[in-house]
């Protein structure tokens, strides 16, 4: 399964498992196994580097096993095949997500003139709160 330019994931690194699926689906319901939990082995995978398994794992929460597996589970439609598309877009987008290299923030400090600038402008605004009390005769 291709996900972009630089990472492929290889037919033994996902499996998928069909249940029957709670909700609408008429007679078909308790015949047809529709519901698929996707599975991807992201701990064990070669083509995904350190960082972004970290960043996978985080993205994933608890869809994430004690193994290093990602476990999708997608019930939405009454159709397998749709269903099955879904689970691949879903895992697809997780990757890509956490493919992306998060931007690098320089902490910095608001300059002395904003902090003055702001203060003044709370006192105004206070002072013109104050004044709409009652008047004291």
């Amino acid at each position: 399964m291709r996900i972009n330019d630089t990472i492929t994931l290889a037919d033994w690194e996902l499996s998928e498992q069909f249940t029957r699926a709670s909700g609408p689906g008429g007679q078909n319901v308790n015949k047809v196994s529709t519901a698929v939990e996707l599975r991807f082995e992201a701990g064990r995978s070669p083509n995904l580097s350190d960082a972004v398994k970290r960043r996978l794992k985080r993205l994933a929460g608890r869809r994430w096993t004690l193994e290093g597996a990602i476990v999708i589970f997608v019930q939405d439609t009454r159709s397998q095949a749709r269903n099955r598309d879904i689970a691949r877009e879903r895992l697809t987008e997780l990757i890509l997500k956490a493919a992306e290299k998060p931007k690098y923030r320089v902490a910095t400090k608001p300059t002395f003139g904003s902090v003055k600038r702001r203060l003044v402008a709370k006192k105004v605004r206070g002072d013109v709160k104050k004044l709409r009390g009652k008047v004291d005769e």
